[in-house]
């Protein structure tokens, strides 16, 4: 087998060797955390922790948990350690309220990220001769530049095509020969769709390999993207808060993906009582940051579900991996790639002068998401006009738009007409098979 490593020093690094480090970054880290962020040293001072206390893994434990709230009080750059001065970028991505989660990062992170990208490329078998199709978004969103910076780092040539306008997309890898394909699962399923409806083949493109993430996907679903694009899809896991897409990624043997641990400790706990699980038990994941500078997170709680794999892996990487989440524990959404709270659409109803009783109703046609609400018209807004509920739907659709960042359908429906609830109200129907 020819195996191949971009960093191979430490995607191969003996277990013990990989311990010692991890231990010498977080004390390190930490250290440099509790410096220079105000909000989190005091917060340490009240659970009574220094950096003098973190010697090494053993000391993890005593490290306080970082969560969304901490993100939403401090917004926007409350959590930065450095001065705004070293930071080169800002990313965002949208939070449990109005406001975005905001990060930063400097040069350096940057280029540890693209180092992280660029990881699963080679581990896939990708190299300069290479020509990958980027539509994944640009923009706020980390999904286009993480993984473009990967790609750029090995002299792989990037399209930065973006998504959208998928004719023009099937022409491009016709045209231009794309050997690689980033995207989302559900927009990869879309191409695929699309190239049989234009009377293409898997033949007629040149994809080999494709890098999907940012929402939940089936291995059903992997099975038939492979074959509608003639490629072999590989998963990347990431979020906003810890680096982006890169954090985790599938090597060959698609089984799990690799947990970049020279750059990030990860933990599984009992969501209910923080107590850390052993490997091999699902729980919630809990990342700490190791080697990024600007939004350094220490034990930051994803809400999402997972289990930890440490057997050997046949690619000769000892990092552990992780299975795809599993769930969460929060009523997040993912819908074609974008966070959804049901918080934030409740939060434009009443602004808007509607009451909260609302429905959120998400599907999948075609592998694409369907997201549609469901508004109780209040008896003032209530009409039998049909252009004058046409004009308020668009009108709430505008209001949900700018602040969810995705466009949702929206239905206005009677009074009194949705289901009330005795216990908590069921605010979200989700018919989407997300997980076999």
């Amino acid at each position: 087998m020819n195996l191949k490593y971009y960093q191979k020093e430490y995607e191969c690094m003996p277990l013990e060797e990989l311990r010692n480090l991890q231990g010498e970054r977080l004390a390190k880290n930490f250290r440099h955390v509790y410096e220079n962020v105000e909000y989190y040293r005091k917060r340490c001072e009240e659970a009574g922790i220094t950096p003098d206390d973190i010697k090494g893994l053993d000391d993890l434990d005593k490290i306080p948990f970082t969560c969304k709230d901490d993100l939403r009080q401090t917004y926007p750059y409350g959590l930065f350690a450095v001065p705004m001065s070293q930071v080169v970028r800002i990313h965002a991505s949208s939070g449990t309220t109005g406001k975005q989660i905001v990060v930063g990062y400097t040069q350096e992170d940057l280029e540890i990220w693209n180092d992280c990208t660029a990881r699963q490329l080679v581990a896939i078998g990708c190299d300069e001769n290479d020509i990958a199709q980027n539509a994944y978004g640009y923009g706020l969103f980390t999904g286009g530049f993480g993984v473009h910076g990967g790609a750029t780092k090995l002299g792989i040539q990037v399209i930065p095509i973006s998504s959208g306008n998928t004719q023009r997309q099937i022409t491009f890898m016709q045209d231009l020969k794309s050997t690689i394909l980033f995207c989302t699962p559900s927009y990869a399923a879309y191409l695929g769709e699309t190239l049989h409806e234009m009377g293409l083949s898997p033949e007629d493109i040149h994809l080999k390999a494709g890098i999907f993430g940012a929402e939940p996907w089936t291995e059903e679903m992997r099975r038939d993207i492979e074959k509608s694009l003639g490629l072999k899809a590989y998963d990347i896991y990431g979020l906003t808060e810890v680096m982006g897409p890169g954090v985790a990624f599938e090597c060959s043997e698609q089984k799990g993906m690799h947990v970049n641990e020279d750059h990030f400790i990860i933990e599984t706990i009992d969501p209910e009582t923080g107590k850390r699980l052993p490997d091999g038990e699902k729980g919630e994941l809990v990342f700490t940051a190791l080697t990024k500078q600007a939004f350094p997170l220490m034990r930051f709680r994803t809400k999402d579900i997972g289990v930890l794999n440490r057997a050997p892996c046949a690619c000769g990487r000892t990092f552990v991996r992780m299975t795809k989440p599993m769930g969460r524990t929060d009523d997040m959404l993912i819908i074609r790639g974008v966070n959804v709270f049901p918080s934030q659409v409740e939060t434009v109803l009443l602004q808007k002068g509607y009451s909260p009783n609302y429905q959120i109703i998400v599907g999948r046609e075609n592998n694409n998401d369907t997201f549609e609400i469901r508004v109780e018209m209040t008896a003032d807004k209530f009409s039998d006009v049909v252009a004058e509920i046409n004009r308020q739907e668009k009108d709430l659709e505008n209001a949900l738009l700018s602040v969810l960042q995705i466009k949702a359908k929206v239905k206005l429906v009677a009074p009194k007409s949705i289901a009330r609830s005795e216990g908590k109200a069921k605010r979200v129907i989700d018919t989407r098979k997300l997980h076999d």
